[in-house]
């Protein structure tokens, strides 16, 4: 069992694979992009859990929203760059697919926590 709730959420969770997807292919940018989009792709991708996981450290719904919302727009951020990365062929079409597939995902699964929470619902769903 978990210890903390929000590594339970199939969102958190989902957002997670999406960070090692996106690392594993990080590697294969050219050099001069280390320290610019990869970074930035980087960064982004990291900032989705990361704002899950402060979400359910929050205790007031109002603050759990904004760091949900703070989380789809890191999420957001990353499909941008991530389609920069496809229109400057650093990406494939299949991984530009797989990306923007995992992304409307963890987008819908978001969308349907906040909700959830929004309308206070007392048992938050596994999203």
């Amino acid at each position: 069992m978990e210890k903390f709730y929000y590594r339970r959420l199939e969102v958190y969770k989902n957002s997670k694979m999406l960070i090692l997807d996106i690392h594993h292919f990080l590697k294969d940018f050219p050099t001069e992009e280390k320290y610019a989009l990869c970074d930035q792709i980087h960064r982004a991708s990291i900032s989705i859990t990361s704002n899950i996981a402060e979400a359910f450290g929050r205790y007031s719904d109002k603050e759990r929203i904004h760091f949900l919302d703070i989380s789809n727009g890191s999420l957001m951020e990353v499909s941008s760059q991530i389609e920069m990365a496809h229109d400057l062929n650093y990406i494939s079409d299949d991984m530009l697919e797989n990306i923007d597939n995992q992304v409307l995902t963890i987008a819908k699964q978001l969308a349907k926590l906040r909700t959830k929470i929004a309308n206070n619902n007392p048992q938050t769903p596994n999203t």
